[in-house]
């Protein structure tokens, strides 16, 4: 049976589309069967990220209606054979979400996937709620600000909450960290968070530190996730996040502007918690 993942914030603008499909292309990379979901209704934007946008056919709304079976909507990519999406609608509001419907979807999913990746809208409310209630793992993206890192606590509440697992009594939801737009020279100069500080708030296991880089915005504009380009920095951040996930034990790059990168030894396990910046 697959794992479902979901990639969370809270809140809006910190990369978590971006994140999911690095992310899920990652895994596929990697070997994975994996199909990577949009639950933003109304506002989908994965499509564009993957370069699928003149693809698309159906939806997730379609396929919880059963109008359409899941091997049918979901859109394969062209670069890897083993990643596929299931777009978001367009057209259709937030509301439309039912969980019964999400519950078989998922359960299918689980089924053909070996990870399924649920990009979780902005907020709290239902399209985010449906994105996180089955999952088994998630990834907390927070950018180094305190406010990201505020929203990124409450959704570690609601993750022990107000899901599946949480009222059956099960094992809870295993959160993962991931910093996102991190520039190691602000939080040098006291204008960004430090790794450290974040953690100290968080308590949960960083997996990712991903560089604020150019790579990402033209990776985004072009239809390509930037984990695909190996020259970026963020590329390779992203693929280290992936491994870490996996349980590999993969050194993290401190990012100097103006130096070369430094690799660092202090965070080599995924769930060793950052003691230095």
């Amino acid at each position: 049976m697959g794992r479902i993942i979901v990639v969370t914030s809270g809140k809006g603008g910190v990369g978590k589309s971006t994140t999911s499909a690095s992310f899920a292309l990652g895994l596929a990379l990697r070997g994975y069967k994996t199909l990577l979901i949009d639950f933003d209704i109304g506002l989908r934007n994965l499509d564009l990220l993957l370069g699928h946008e003149k693809r698309i056919v159906y939806d997730i709304v379609n396929v919880m209606r059963e109008e359409v079976a899941l091997q049918d909507a979901v859109v394969k990519d062209l670069r890897c054979s083993r990643l596929a999406l299931l777009p978001g609608s367009q057209f259709e509001d937030k509301e439309v979400l039912e969980r019964r419907g999400i519950a078989k979807l998922l359960s299918e999913a689980r089924k053909k996937y070996q990870y399924v990746v649920c990009d979780s809208p902005a907020g709290i409310e239902k399209g985010a709620d449906m994105a996180m209630y089955f999952a088994d793992d998630a990834l907390l993206v927070a950018t180094p600000e305190r406010p990201s890192v505020r929203d990124a606590d409450r959704m570690i509440g609601l993750l022990t909450n107000r899901t599946y697992r949480a009222e059956k009594g099960l094992e809870d939801i295993a959160p993962y960290l991931v910093i996102n737009r991190y520039r190691h020279s602000l939080a040098k100069r006291g204008i960004a968070l430090t790794p450290k500080q974040i953690l100290d708030n968080l308590s949960i296991p960083l997996i990712g530190i991903i560089p604020d880089s150019e790579s990402v915005t033209r990776a985004a504009n072009i239809g390509e996730p930037v984990v695909y380009d190996h020259k970026s920095a963020a590329g390779n951040a992203y693929a280290d996040t992936v491994a870490r996930y996996l349980g590999d034990s993969v050194a993290y790059t401190l990012l100097h502007e103006g130096k070369r990168s430094i690799r660092s030894r202090l965070f080599g396990n995924k769930r060793v918690h950052l003691n230095d910046e």
